[in-house]
């Protein structure tokens, strides 16, 4: 009697223990495609989740990513920044194929075209799911080339993947075509895993985001935590009209490429939103964190995005690309109930890899061991007290790669590193310095390299330190085959 006397102590003792101890947060990061800095609060399109999300959270002024997305994505996963990780452009979907246009001056620089290999590294939703959570991927996945380790989530420690493979884009947004799964009609863009909509009216993202509240039943039901990436394919090209949303914009005076793009947006607003209802609705709202951003700058290249190129992103200069603001600052506003204070705003300039340990802090998880060295800095400090600053933190953007076959600005093999206020942008093929102080010249108009030498050599020396620190790829110059060096 007295040994089940205790042992019935012991079981009381344990699931008081239970109850007492902290919940792990559920995590989801919401990605979208190619979102410009100004997309989510422009007057122009309709995104009140976003705005609901602001108001629930903090948003983000300085928030930063890769002038494209296969390196930022790979930042996400790693903690590394891609002068570190060596993915510095996007991926093509075809096993070691450069997907670098060709150039009269360089030859390729030696960039890791097929993506960055899983045994190279740890990834944090590896971590989390050693630490207990049910970790599921849906939407884009784009991290590596068709055929390599890197391009299948279940690789990259995702338990669940819905649609995410070796393609950066959508071949089609419309049930109707099959997302692009055509006899006959089919290429590496085709989006995988989504039978069941084929045919019918049900636009990408809606069955994305039909998909991503079907994969929360399961571990809502048995009370484990979850981590979510749910990374819409949405708003990159094609620029396909959704209709639910498309006439509206039209009947708005916007021209009718515009009223695509305007509508794709309100498409991963409304997808926001959705997912935001569900959480509520299933009570677990209060102790569920989500992550908004976008993994570049917007495209601003015409006629995609109108009939004037690289104006969509006003007042910040140029857009996907480019190492100019508008290729590389992004919406990012995170909800964190119980923790960060609502409806605040951080200027603290941060950068694509602070995810990874950002999440990690967010889980609880300490003293956590990875293959590599982690560049980013945890993001928590900031959403405590949103005032907090550090003036100290260098940023570092490198882009030794020829994006399209066309210059623009900030465009084609430039680097760029900030500190404080202060911003050089390289130019790989002449040695060119620009200086930009970002707290007085967001639009990057007023270049002060003349008149500041020192602090120009200063961040060309840190910059230079950087790139040889971490081996970086370089473009080799055709005519003497050597790298090019930063002067």
């Amino acid at each position: 009697m007295k040994n089940i006397v205790l042992l019935l102590c012991c079981l009381l003792w344990n699931l008081v223990l239970e109850a007492q101890a902290p919940k792990k947060p559920n995590i989801i990061t919401f990605v979208v495609d190619d979102m410009g800095w100004t997309d989510a609060f422009n007057p122009n399109y309709h995104t009140p989740n976003m705005a609901k999300l602001a108001k629930q959270g903090v948003k983000f002024s300085q928030a930063y990513a890769t002038p494209v997305c296969t390196p930022t994505r790979t930042s996400f996963l790693s903690g590394m920044n891609a002068a570190h990780h060596g993915v510095t452009n996007w991926t093509s979907p075809l096993k070691d194929k450069n997907s670098d246009a060709t150039d009269q001056q360089f030859s390729p620089s030696s960039w890791k075209i097929n993506g960055l290999s899983p045994k190279e590294y740890t990834s944090y939703p590896q971590i989390l799911k050693q630490a207990g959570y049910l970790t599921i991927h849906v939407g884009k996945a784009h991290w590596g080339s068709a055929g390599t380790p890197q391009a299948n989530p279940y690789n990259l420690g995702f338990q669940v993947n819905i649609a995410g493979h070796a393609a950066g884009h959508p071949q089609s947004y419309y049930g109707k075509d099959n997302y692009g799964n055509l006899p006959s009609k089919v290429s590496p863009q085709a989006v995988p895993d989504l039978e069941e909509y084929h045919g019918s009216t049900v636009f990408l993202t809606e069955a994305l985001t039909f998909e991503a509240i079907k994969s929360l039943e399961t571990p809502i039901q048995n009370k484990q935590p979850f981590y979510l990436n749910l990374a819409h394919y949405g708003v990159h090209t094609p620029i396909q009209a959704d209709e639910r949303f498309f006439q509206k914009y039209l009947s708005a005076g916007l021209d009718s490429s515009e009223a695509k793009y305007a509508s794709l947006v309100e498409g991963v607003d409304k997808s926001l939103g959705d997912i935001m209802a569900y959480l509520q609705e299933k009570k677990v709202d209060g102790n569920t964190i989500i992550l908004f951003m976008s993994d570049n700058g917007g495209l601003s290249l015409a006629p995609a995005r109108g009939k004037k190129a690289h104006v969509q992103n006003l007042p910040l200069r140029a857009g996907k690309g480019s190492v100019y603001e508008g290729g590389i600052r992004i919406p990012m506003i995170v909800k964190w109930p119980g923790f960060a204070p609502m409806n605040k705003v951080a200027d603290q300039y941060i950068m694509a890899e602070d995810l990874f340990p950002t999440i990690l802090q967010m889980a609880k998880l300490k003293d956590v061991k990875t293959l590599q060295a982690l560049d980013g800095k945890s993001m928590v400090p900031f959403l405590k007290d949103p005032n907090l600053m550090d003036a100290e933190r260098v940023l570092v953007w490198h882009y030794p790669n020829k994006w399209i076959d066309q210059d623009g600005p900030g465009i084609n093999y430039k680097s760029a590193i900030r500190k404080g206020n202060l911003k050089l942008v390289y130019d790989l093929r002449t040695g060119q310095k620009e200086l930009y102080n970002l707290s007085q010249d967001t639009a990057e108009q007023f270049d002060l390299a003349a008149k500041q030498p020192a602090q120009c050599n200063q961040l060309t020396q840190l910059l230079k330190s950087y790139l040889s620190q971490h081996q970086s790829p370089m473009p080799v110059d055709r005519k003497t085959g050597k790298l090019v060096e930063i002067l």
